[in-house]
């Protein structure tokens, strides 16, 4: 007869395992790591220092998952409250608080040890910084204080293009601010689109978001604000001379879909459109970093 309870006990670590992954988040972690890339692609104008990039690359991923961990422990409260996130390892008892801030830190210590030593000073000094500020300033302080909260705290999420910059270059310039810029006024509509969609779960979890305390109508204004501007400031790298015209184009294309639709949430203030924005916003990103990285690679991206 099989072993019932040795198959039980593996299911067990199994669920467990799953548990620490889910701390990570591993999606959100991806696309940091993927913009912190961006940063040390477009801060390479030679060869790709590749040995010091895979260093970097993994110290942002352990520090933004060590982040997403204390992110999980500071809101499990709020995390039990809401229908889409009670099942998290948390508020679902598949993990201990205990275990998940053991987790975050020894991620943490991990990340900072490696942009250290295999990196620069400056790298792990801003990382670190970040971490804080997302764990912290952010989960801690400002997200149930404020309904400014992701305006001000978007500066964490807006670091890993500056992070992936200071590793190659072993300093920060205009550029990877012009990068910095463009994500951190990215972050108020992306989340606050999200917040719409989810608006009835923030009150009764009483988490003061903008279409919380502001109502969908004003939320929606601003998206559609942040929008434009979003696409006044994505014109800067080629301004600067930081990427050419097909940066240019492309990115015209996609702030053109951006504003509609983000018209278009302010038009019928639904759900499912604000989650459309929502998504489109992440595609937005991802896109037109991609389009920085292409147009790196051009006869034009290397005549800075």
């Amino acid at each position: 007869m099989p072993n019932l309870d040795a198959a039980g006990s593996a299911l067990s670590r199994t669920s467990v395992l799953c548990g620490y992954w889910e701390l990570t988040k591993p999606k959100v972690v991806a696309a940091i790591v993927f913009t912190a890339l961006v940063g040390m692609v477009l801060a390479s104008d030679a060869r790709l220092p590749l040995a010091r990039m895979a260093l970097a690359c993994v110290g942002v991923w352990l520090a933004a998952a060590s982040a997403a961990a204390f992110n999980h422990v500071l809101d499990r409260g709020l995390d039990a409250a809401m229908v889409r996130t009670r099942r998290r390892p948390l508020p679902s008892g598949q993990l201990t608080e205990r275990a998940a801030i053991v987790f975050a830190l020894v991620l943490g210590s991990v990340a900072i040890l490696i942009l250290a030593l295999g990196v620069n000073v400056l790298t792990a000094a801003l990382t670190l910084a970040s971490l804080i500020g997302y764990s912290v300033l952010y989960t801690a302080w400002l997200k149930p204080l404020t309904p400014q909260n992701i305006v001000i705290g978007g500066a964490a999420g807006a670091a890993p293009p500056v992070l992936g910059w200071a590793a190659v270059r072993g300093g920060i310039d205009a550029d990877a601010l012009v990068l910095f810029l463009i994500i951190l006024v990215w972050t108020p509509p992306h989340f606050w689109a999200l917040a719409i969609a989810r608006r009835g779960e923030y009150v009764r979890a009483g988490v003061p978001m903008l279409p919380v305390t502001h109502g969908i109508a004003f939320s929606s204004d601003c998206i559609v604000l942040y929008s434009a501007l979003l696409a006044i400031l994505s014109v800067l790298p080629f301004l600067t001379g930081m990427s050419g015209a097909l940066y240019l184009i492309g990115s015209g294309v996609l702030n053109i879909l951006f504003v509609r639709q983000a018209w278009r949430l302010r038009a019928l203030r639904t759900p499912a459109i604000a989650m459309r924005t929502f998504r489109f916003s992440i595609q937005y990103l991802l896109l037109l970093f991609a389009l920085l990285v292409i147009d790196h690679y051009l006869p034009r991206g290397h005549s800075r």
